[in-house]
């Protein structure tokens, strides 16, 4: 079939769906009226308004007999513009929608079609109406009658704003309250009042960040009167947080919703502590997450708040302390405080009946069709409570390898994938999130061609995973081969079965070996050209986002369990780096600290960040004995080894608030002695839980063992690989003691294998208010859309520096919206601001790698690393991923590039809800928006 006849099949059947949709629609959609009445959608309306839109705007139109009208092209105009609202408000959630956001739609409908005049004077004509209604030649109504028959005045709401807005002097109480009745209506219920003072303060976020503050605060007061009832102030709240908390774990228990031996705990004591003022430290997305995912549910019924959440976790991850209540109070603070969240299975999981805490599994295939289906069951099972998945599937036969037991030929590693892909999306993780797995492989595998197309959206859809992530496992030969511009012989595993488990010099002889075997006809193989491999993995990842780059030696020769095994591959997001074997399949509970509140007057409080990582380490080793293991193998691994993964999130808000930009120098030193500081805390941490505990099972004959750290290990990678390929600086920059870390580990040896891994931090950083991992500013000013709706985020920093400068006002709002989020081209912003806040994209992406360098040089696993690049060329790629093997990374994560297209920009008036751009013109894997994606399955 040509691909013009596949291009016409698709647009009848997409209008063939979207006009099933508009006529749902317009059976079904309500309209809130200004003056709370509800009428039913008319899109003709839509038609008549977009129509006079043009009329009233003079060029383009024609003239008859002295009348103005519209040319068919523009009336063949206007039906896509009512098309597109239409197909806007057929994709929303509810039914009933006001009438201000209906006309948000046509205005973005106009600039999305790229007619700009015409909706400039659509927003004028609004802005006109609104002014006529404020003068009263439209009244609105100052009062209404609620469901339950009382009464609702506008003095009231603006009570209701006061309190939430009681040390937000930016806010305007009248306007949130306005626009708040605006969109309610005779009969509303408590819900829709609620909503209706949501929206309205969700409106106004993008004009100040007391906005969102204040929408944190109406959200909270939503919350509280689900769970507790109607809580009247502070000292109300701290007495309804005590009431409510053991009774709520009573009855979770006796539900069968939370584990029995909760009711152990002194559950009134506990109660004592909780601290309702913490509340407030919510930023509006991450409590909207916490409502939305987190917080506990008796089917739609919420049971818990925000402070009784964070207990449940601190009790669940303390159920096995001789001391519960004291370490449950420990763990409280510092999860209260938002120094340290621990990743999204504990959240979800931590204290409930099925404890699954664990983050992140790895698995090797065998290679046999058992084997192979065990492999796949075991992804059922690992996903089913919230585990991310990591899968190295090298070992499995090439296609046309012959099958001994049938003396068939292979169909190879592919069609298998097509079934760990339909699986992912069936075992969605306990009907929570999408199910998520990466595949990998390595470079030397015949089927590395095929692998490298899976996520292609062309070609034959039986050999292609749209759902799932793959990354190419790469030894440092092959990067020698694409350096010296030689070829590379791809062969099946069943042929060299050894290749799998040898890395360094030793993978380097046994490789070349078997090709001298190959060029005798003595095994198969495949050649190609090094470079042209090289080639086709970095065009896929640009037009694909797969596969990512991780690079199978440094993983290897820096890892400290070299003695027990060998690190086939990473997880689902490329931070964790632990071996697997056809008996072990590899576990890691992951957790993160917040940089930024431990920043005390522009510099680190050292002592309360090593607090926190102490009792981190805690939490996330009692996590392993707590875990429910549903793979055997996965329970012996992980209690013999112990990994854990402590990250760290919050760095671009650290240089936000000293003023650093991210693209310079300075953050580069910065990057290399923080983490070498929390490192050094971490591995200090592990001992001190080996004095108290005990060292894991397999410590002997360990690196650590050895008196070896991660920092010495760059001596061995530069041996094995070749000193002049390996350039990254060695030096150390904190004030650590290393002879006494040294000390510790000789005498009480280690209570975990790995420590530190550094996460993506998706979902966890929206809760804790915070730039995710390491990574730079997306933008200043944008929309952040998930599948629980769109957020908009503003830079508070970036605020603060412009309000101290005087430049923060309405016309600097239009100015980030029209220049998609960047301060960069903004004549007034001060030159030296520019560089503080240059976006992600406006960073050289080199900045990034050598940040990263360094901070690899303590962790003793891996770090989840997406780089950003502006319409990338082939050339670009290779010097990006290039310097980031010279560097030494162990792997990469994410390419996000800028599409040619760009975002879709909105006049919208100022406070329209959606009119900041959208993120989707960025191209990412499983094109899920910049919120992390598939990476929430870590965090």
């Amino acid at each position: 079939m040509s691909a013009a006849v596949t291009s016409l099949r698709c647009k009848f059947y997409r209008r063939k769906i979207m006009s099933e949709q508009t006529m749902e629609l317009r059976r079904t959609a309500l309209v809130l009226k200004r003056d709370g009445s509800v009428v039913r959608y008319d899109a003709s309306k839509i038609r008549r308004a977009l129509e006079c839109a043009f009329l009233n705007d003079e060029n383009g139109v024609a003239w008859v007999g002295g009348q103005s009208v519209l040319a068919q092209s523009q009336m063949a105009q206007i039906d896509e513009l009512v098309e597109h609202v239409d197909s806007a408000l057929a994709a929303r959630p509810e039914k009933s929608v006001p009438i201000e956001e209906i006309q948000d739609l046509v205005e973005q409908a106009l600039m999305h079609h790229s007619e700009h005049r015409i909706a400039r004077g659509y927003v004028l004509y609004r802005a006109a109406r609104k002014a006529a209604r404020t003068d009263g030649t439209h009244r609105q109504r100052v009062t209404l009658r609620l469901a339950d028959g009382a009464s609702l005045s506008l003095h009231e709401l603006e009570a209701r704003v006061a309190d939430c807005a009681s040390k937000l002097p930016m806010v305007d109480i009248k306007r949130v309250a306005g626009a708040a009745l605006r969109d309610l209506f005779d009969g509303a219920g408590a819900a829709d009042v609620d909503r209706a003072l949501l929206l309205a303060a969700r409106s106004l976020m993008e004009t100040d960040p007391e906005y969102d503050q204040l929408a944190a605060g109406l959200l909270l007061g939503s919350i509280q009167r689900e769970v507790l009832g109607e809580v009247q102030d502070q000292r109300g709240a701290r007495a309804a947080y005590r009431d409510h908390f053991p009774r709520y774990i009573a009855w979770a228990v006796d539900a069968g919703l939370l584990d029995a031996r909760m009711k152990q705990f002194d559950c009134g004591r506990l109660a004592q502590r909780l601290c309702p003022e913490r509340d407030g430290l919510f930023r509006y997305l991450g409590l909207q997450t916490l409502h939305d995912r987190y917080l506990q549910r008796d089917g739609e019924r919420l049971l818990e708040h925000p402070q009784a959440m964070f207990m449940r976790i601190a009790m669940g991850l303390a159920i096995g302390e001789a001391d519960r209540e004291f370490w449950a109070i420990e763990f409280y603070q510092v999860l209260s405080r938002l120094e340290f969240l621990p990743s999204t299975p504990t959240l979800f999981n931590a204290g409930t009946a099925r404890p699954q805490l664990a983050s992140c599994f790895l698995t090797t295939v065998p290679d046999d069709l058992e084997g192979i289906y065990d492999a796949i069951k075991e992804n059922a099972l690992l996903a089913k409570y919230s585990g991310g998945l990591g899968n190295d599937w090298t070992p499995v036969r090439a296609m046309g390898s012959r099958i001994k037991g049938t003396n068939g030929k292979s169909q190879g590693v592919v069609p298998f994938l097509k079934v760990v892909n339909d699986t992912a999306v069936a075992v969605n993780q306990g009907g929570k999130r999408q199910g998520a797995v990466c595949a990998y492989l390595e470079t030397w595998h015949m089927d590395i061609e095929q692998f490298l197309e899976l996520r292609k959206n062309v070609g034959d859809d039986r050999r292609r995973t749209h759902d799932m992530n793959t990354a190419g496992w790469i030894p440092d030969l092959f990067m020698k081969r694409v350096l010296g511009n030689s070829n590379w012989t791809l062969f099946s595993p069943s042929d060299v079965p050894d290749l799998h488990d040898l890395y360094g010099k030793a993978f380097d002889e046994a490789y070349q070996r078997y090709e001298r075997l190959a060029a005798r006809g003595a095994i198969d193989s495949r050649t190609v050209a090094a470079k042209d491999l090289w080639r086709k993995m970095l065009t896929m990842l640009y037009e694909t986002g797969h596969p990512w780059i991780t690079f199978k030696d440094p993983c290897n020769v820096r890892n400290p369990q070299q003695h027990a095994g060998v690190v086939h591959s990473s997880n689902l997001c490329t931070e964790v780096t632990l071996n697997t074997c056809a008996d072990e399949v590899a576990v890691c509970n992951l957790g993160s600290v917040n940089l930024v509140v431990h920043l005390v007057g522009g510099k680190y409080d050292f002592n309360c960040l090593r607090r926190t990582i102490s009792v981190a380490m805690r939490m996330l080793d009692n996590s392993i004995d707590l875990n429910l293991y549903t793979v055997d193998k996965a329970g012996r691994a992980n209690q013999l080894h112990r990994p854990v993964g402590l990250g760290m999130m919050g760095f671009q808000d650290v240089l936000h608030a000293t003023g650093i930009a991210y693209g310079s120098p300075t953050a580069v030193a910065e990057a290399d002695s923080l983490t070498e500081m929390f490192c050094y805390f971490a591995y200090w941490a592990s001992t001190e839980l080996a004095e108290e505990r005990g060292r894991y099972g397999s410590y002997a004959g360990s690196l650590w063992d050895k008196g070896v750290l991660p920092r010495d290990t760059l001596d061995w990678l530069a041996a094995e690989r070749g000193a002049d390929l390996l350039d990254v600086d060695r030096e150390s920059y904190a004030a650590c003691n290393y002879g006494a870390l040294l000390d510790r580990i000789r005498a009480f040896g280690m209570r975990n294998s790995n420590c530190v891994a550094i996460a993506p931090t998706a979902t966890i950083a929206n809760i804790a208010g915070v730039s995710p991992s390491n990574e730079p500013a997306f933008q200043q000013l944008y929309v952040k859309s998930n599948l629980f709706g769109e957020f908009t985020e503003l830079n508070q920093y970036l605020v603060r520096d412009l309000k101290y400068h005087g430049l923060w006002d309405a016309a600097m709002v239009a100015d980030l919206k029209h220049y998609d989020g960047s301060v960069a081209n903004i004549e007034r912003v001060p030159k030296h601001l520019k560089e503080i806040y240059r976006t992600a994209f406006e960073t050289d992406p080199r900045w990034l790698v050598e940040a990263a360098a360094r901070r690899q040089k303590w962790v003793d696993q891996a770090q989840s690393l997406t780089l950003y690049v502006v319409q990338p060329s082939g050339s670009q790629l290779d010097e990006l991923y290039g310097l980031a093997w010279r560097r030494g990374l162990k792997t990469t994560y994410y390419l996000r590039v800028v599409q040619a297209s760009g975002v879709d920009k909105s006049t919208g008036r100022a406070g329209g809800l959606n009119a900041v751009p959208v993120t989707q013109g960025i191209q990412c894997a499983l094109g899920r928006g910049e919120d992390g994606g598939p990476c929430e399955a870590c965090q």
